[in-house]
């Protein structure tokens, strides 16, 4: 289905449905573009002014017309109420346990996207307004909360396990950004001042992506769908989807280097 829509290819567990519902809405809009453009020509030549000389105040009497007015809004009730509202409810009421899931707080920002992972322990660390720091500590963590201490924090590099429910928490410290994983098939926009989870399931490792594409250079790209300042353009970031051991290897990677940053400091990737 994505390949018939151009669309990239879905590596996330419910993106066959959402291109399923794509695909009926592209199906209806081609069957009504058609059928309207047959019946636009069709009443040329109906009422064309050699057959109709004078005016006809009484009209066409058929009430075909309301007839297929009322079978497209009957399509369109299907496609809402039967695939639409299913699939939106499940994205938005039928959350994963977080203690089953990747937990990752995201923050947006003019122009970057910041991610915050627990540490070992499983608990995010506090954050102040009064420890920003743009250069060192975009997130304002405060390194001296225990829960705090083994916290990983990355710019513009998201990365998950492949195969594992993933629960985004997204904020944003400025204006309105909005989250756009075109792969995976999510999007989210990030208000200030509130927290907006959401979650997926990625079902394809960046490294079989590449196999699948024969481009040993590709990456899931994270894009700001909302017009938000001049630097717009350039607010991009990447996802690494590893397999189960590859994503605890990279973990233990971030945390060694955690580890070793002098007290107070913030690890950047």
């Amino acid at each position: 289905m994505d390949q018939f829509l151009y669309m990239p290819q879905a590596a996330s567990a419910h993106g066959p449905q959402v291109d399923g519902v794509i695909g009926l809405v592209h199906v209806l809009m081609f069957a009504l573009f058609f059928g309207w453009g047959a019946f636009f020509v069709y009443a040329l030549f109906r009422f064309r002014r050699g057959r109709n000389p004078k005016a006809d105040y009484a009209g066409a009497k058929s009430h075909s017309s309301t007839y297929l007015e009322v079978g497209v809004a009957v399509v369109e009730g299907v496609l809402l109420i039967a695939f639409s509202i299913p699939l939106w409810a499940e994205r938005v009421d039928e959350f994963p346990l977080e203690s089953e899931a990747t937990v990752v707080r995201v923050l947006a920002e003019q122009f970057a996207w910041n991610m915050h992972y627990p540490g070992a322990d499983g608990l995010f660390g506090k954050t102040s307004v009064d420890r920003i720091n743009l250069e060192t500590n975009p997130i304002g963590l405060d390194r001296d909360d225990p829960a705090a201490q083994d916290d990983i924090t990355t710019v513009n590099r998201l990365h998950l396990p492949v195969d594992r429910p993933a629960i985004l928490h997204l904020t944003s410290r400025d204006v309105i950004h909005s989250f756009n994983l075109p792969h995976m098939r999510v999007k989210q926009d990030t208000i200030p001042g509130i927290s907006i989870p959401m979650w997926f399931t990625p079902t394809i490792t960046t490294e079989e992506m590449r196999r699948r594409m024969d481009d040993d250079e590709f990456e899931y790209e994270i894009a700001c769908a909302q017009l938000c300042g001049l630097g717009h353009y350039r607010m991009r970031g990447f996802l690494t989807v590893h397999t189960q051991e590859g994503f605890d290897a990279w973990l233990d990677e971030q945390a060694a280097l955690v580890s070793e940053e002098p007290e107070g400091d913030d690890f950047w990737d």
